[in-house]
């Protein structure tokens, strides 16, 4: 095995260059395309990708990627990638895929044709006669096919790295996990300033906040497909798990404070930040918008609220931004940073936003309406 692999950290639309950022500062050089940031790496690095990024949605090694218009050449080009340096010889590799606007349109028969390959190469590595047994590990496998370039891929991470581990309960539109760290990520709110989110629901942007204010790795809380995997070492699973734990700084005061108007959410939220480990550092409060009552000075603003999308919400919609931007006119040293989808807006809050950031929620197109306080 090659002491170093490329890696592809995917990204939800409109968040590429968070997840680049995150990876840079993990210390690896990138390169941001469209949907995923590529980066060449140690094999240790699969671990701390894993643990550490707030914003991707899977961390996947790159096994190969040519041209292909014909199954021959898919078929051939697949057999001749080293497979039996990833995937042992009892390992499970199902095969997903995808194809864009490619001459190769047979999602299905791509898939089988890859399948097919791969178990014709490890059969010769690995001396096996018949079919390969798939018994252990998981090693998920796609080929994702765009304007004819093959991509290949195995997913490291299992679940997606949105499944955090702690969310006990949620309502009927919880934000990603993943989606409300990067709302977080993109204000400049430092863990010395306070935070409301006056629209928490079951709690992921305060939670997430949290454990950014105090450096607590994401995936503290789950496991990785790739903890099964031989060539990934544990001493390097050991090394990620133990920085972790080193730059964690648990004493990190915080004022974090979630509402909502519902009470059964606010429940939720509490238990799914006990579940985080977070019990004692966000306040959770049942309350309207028009209730917010706000003390200090220099504070952050960042919520998702409803989007009136259904019929007969338009008129509720309209008079919680019209509260919300009352309220915070009154306390021009905070920053409020607000995801919807709602057009009307900046109408409706009565002040136009600094800056605007196009994020997809979802298949929701929304803008992510920033206004910088006057900090004293």
């Amino acid at each position: 095995m090659a002491k170093d692999v490329t890696l592809i950290a995917t990204a939800a639309m409109g968040l590429e260059s968070v997840v680049g950022n995150e990876v840079k500062q993990l210390g690896y050089e990138i390169n941001v395309e469209n949907g995923r940031v590529v980066f060449q790496a140690p094999i240790s690095a699969i671990p701390r990708c894993n643990l550490w990024l707030r914003s991707a949605d899977r961390v996947k090694v790159l096994v190969g990627k040519f041209n292909a218009t014909t199954f021959d050449e898919l078929f051939e080009a697949t057999k001749a990638l080293p497979w039996e340096q990833y995937i042992d010889e009892n390992g499970k590799f199902p095969v997903s895929g995808k194809s864009v606007k490619s001459t190769l349109y047979s999602v299905s028969d791509c898939q089988a044709i890859v399948k097919k390959a791969i178990a014709e190469r490890l059969k010769i590595k690995h001396g096996v006669a018949g079919k390969m047994p798939e018994t252990e590990g998981s090693y998920k496998v796609e080929v994702a096919i765009h304007k004819d370039e093959a991509l290949l891929t195995i997913d490291t991470s299992g679940a997606g790295l949105h499944k955090r581990g702690y969310r006990v309960g949620q309502g009927e539109a919880p934000l990603k996990e993943t989606m409300a760290a990067a709302l977080v990520m993109l204000t400049n709110w430092k863990p010395d300033y306070p935070l409301i989110d006056p629209f928490c629901g079951s709690g992921t942007i305060p939670i997430e906040a949290a454990l950014i204010g105090q450096n607590i790795a994401p995936g503290f809380n789950r496991e990785f497909a790739s903890e099964e995997w031989s060539w990934i070492k544990p001493r390097y699973w050991n090394s990620a798990f133990e920085e972790a734990e080193d730059l964690a700084n648990y004493d990190q005061p915080l004022d974090i404070t979630g509402s909502d108007i519902d009470h059964n959410l606010t429940k939720i939220a509490k238990d799914n930040a006990t579940e985080a480990g977070l019990a004692d550092l966000i306040e959770w409060k049942q309350m309207q918008v028009r209730d917010l009552f706000i003390r200090q000075e220099n504070g952050y603003i960042i919520g998702n609220p409803p989007y009136g999308q259904r019929i007969g919400d338009q008129k509720e919609v309209a008079k919680i931004y019209q509260d919300l931007g009352k309220i915070m006119r009154e306390h021009p040293t905070w920053s409020v940073y607000i995801l919807t989808a709602y057009d009307r807006f900046e109408k409706e809050y009565g002040v136009q936003a600094t800056k605007k950031r196009k994020l997809f929620n979802g298949f929701i197109e929304t803008n992510y309406y920033q206004y910088f306080g006057n900090k004293q």
